[in-house]
């Protein structure tokens, strides 16, 4: 019978910490390279299925023909890590290595060595979210997207994301950040039109998207991007200036957004009069879903 999931609001703890410890020797490896972990047992290819919830939907082909030439010539050196089905007698779900598992049928290989783990099923999602994030293909806008998974999905804040994952918060904070442009700049940085750089600049701008397509029909540098950004802001300040309400932001103020957005995952707009002690803060929510999230947050804290 499946072990139940464990509690959404669950911390970082002992259970992360051996997951974490699985995922960090996957990766320390080098897959398909240095000293190889002995497997717990040796199972039919035709036995091992991928895990439904995999967040990684694409596998690079090229990547993949290369690493399968490799099993070709040395076989599979690291140990696929999977645990047994919960929907079927005899049948291993892969926790972590799916890319080995592809490239091993490209390969032609009849069996595979594997570690097998007994995880429930909110251990698996969790370790499938780490190695994600972990890829060393993995573009700004993937990771991002694991970090508000880990979460929106398990509670977890930045802060304890931080210590686990041995990212810097401000790293996570900046890449979060880019899930606040719409979704066009978005897939830009994806398709590797935009660096993650030119999207943070962009973060700021008051219409990213078709400054997005400006800055990659002139080939324009991240420096010359922030100029531009600073460009297209100014008039609105000046015309701001002259009514008496000025709009330019302080570094901080905008630190603070930055923060804010990246921990609501919404749009997070401070207003602070000049010379007082006030302001006012504006959350901007997409979808009724969002304004859900966002009173179950107040409602619990932050």
């Amino acid at each position: 019978m499946a072990m139940p999931s464990k509690p959404k609001s669950r911390g970082l703890g002992r259970g992360l910490s051996a997951l974490m410890a699985d995922v960090t020797q996957e990766n320390a490896a080098a897959e398909e390279a240095g000293t190889p972990r002995r497997p717990d047992m040796m199972v039919p290819i035709e036995k091992i299925i991928p895990n439904p919830d995999q967040p990684r939907r694409s596998f690079d082909p090229s990547g993949l023909q290369e690493l399968s030439d490799s099993i070709r010539e040395k076989g599979v050196i690291q140990p696929l890590i999977v645990r047994e089905s919960p929907r079927e007698a005899g049948i291993y779900e892969i926790v972590a290595g799916e890319r080995r598992w592809r490239a091993s049928q490209m390969a032609r290989l009849h069996e595979l060595p594997v570690l097998v783990r007994a995880y429930s099923d909110t251990e698996v999602l969790e370790v499938a979210i780490i190695e994600n994030i972990q890829r060393s293909d993995l573009n700004a806008i993937e990771e991002a997207a694991g970090y508000k998974q880990l979460m929106e999905r398990f509670g977890h804040t930045q802060e304890k994301l931080s210590e686990a994952l041995g990212k810097s918060r401000s790293h996570i904070a900046n890449l979060m950040r880019l899930l606040q442009l719409p979704e066009d700049v978005q897939d830009f940085v994806v398709n590797g039109d935009l660096s993650a750089g030119h999207a943070r600049a962009l973060v700021t701008a008051d219409n990213p998207s078709d400054l997005a397509r400006q800055i990659i029909r002139g080939n324009l540098s991240v420096r010359e991007t922030e100029k531009l950004v600073r460009g297209e802001r100014a008039p609105t300040q000046r015309k701001s200036a002259s009514s008496g309400t000025s709009q330019a932001k302080d570094a901080d103020t905008r630190a603070l957004e930055g923060d804010l957005s990246a921990t609501l995952g919404m749009k997070v707009e401070i207003d602070h009069r000049d010379g007082a002690e006030n302001g006012r803060i504006s959350i901007s929510y997409g979808t009724l879903d969002e304004l859900d999230s966002l009173c179950q947050l107040l409602s619990r804290g932050v």
